[in-house]
């Protein structure tokens, strides 16, 4: 089977289910996002990956990477497809909110933004973070015209403080200087 079908060149893509949308549908945007982010998190998981201190992350991110996959399943879903792929389940955003408040309670209180930055793998974080509030602005569009997974865009909105308290998380832990920005 070939990578390339040819059925794309004039802008048109499949959603699941089989509907024919352009390549600019609110839906092909937003799991396009969601795609990026796993590209992102694919390589922070490899950034930290081998170092067993940090075996839990890499757990973590695993799981997320799954879970990414399921979520952009659920956005490319038209409407004959929409028995072809599950929800998301609500332990999924518990789970999340669990191994956010795990790190939380391990970190020094701040009441400032922090500068991104002082290891690869911190910046990787934020890149994260950032990459996953775009992709949930996608989603809350596609939910807006077309609806969406309720669980789907709680998850994604909780992914990005995962991802920002990840990065606080490996400030302290590579201990390198967190930035706090004071305008």
């Amino acid at each position: 089977m070939k990578v390339y079908t040819k059925t794309g060149d004039k802008g048109m893509t499949s959603l699941i289910g089989g509907e024919r949308v352009f390549k600019t549908d609110e839906r092909v945007e937003a799991y396009g996002s969601v795609d990026e982010l796993s590209a992102f998190a694919a390589l922070l998981t490899d950034r930290i990956r081998g170092d067993a201190a940090l075996a839990a992350y890499v757990e973590d991110l695993n799981r997320i990477l799954s879970r990414l996959m399921s979520v952009e399943a659920l956005l490319a879903t038209g409407e004959a497809g929409s028995d072809k792929v599950s929800p998301l389940a609500p332990e999924a955003v518990s789970w999340l909110e669990s191994r956010i408040d795990t790190m939380q309670v391990a970190l020094k209180p701040i009441d400032k933004f922090t500068v991104p930055g002082g290891d690869t793998a911190v910046s990787l974080c934020h890149v994260c973070r950032t990459v996953c509030r775009r992709a949930e602005r996608a989603a809350l569009r596609a939910d807006a015209k077309y609806g969406v997974d309720s669980t789907a865009l709680v998850w994604l909105n909780r992914l990005s403080d995962y991802f920002y308290l990840l990065g606080r998380t490996l400030t302290a832990y590579y201990d390198v200087r967190e930035t706090l920005w004071i305008p």
